[in-house]
């Protein structure tokens, strides 16, 4: 039965992926987050990765 365990979890997330989109069809507005824009990144220190003082 090792074969049909895949075709199973692969169905069952077809039907729901089809059930949320349904939902997503039929309702009038749809809520989500802006997304944020991402700041500069972190400074590092510098200098040799194996000596620790620098």
């Amino acid at each position: 039965m090792g074969i049909l365990d895949p075709t199973k979890v692969t169905r069952a997330a077809l039907q729901h992926a089809a059930s949320i989109s349904g939902l997503m069809i039929t309702t009038e507005a749809m809520i989500t987050d802006i997304p944020q824009e991402a700041g500069a990144a972190a400074g590092g220190v510098g200098g040799d990765p194996m000596n620790q003082y620098g």
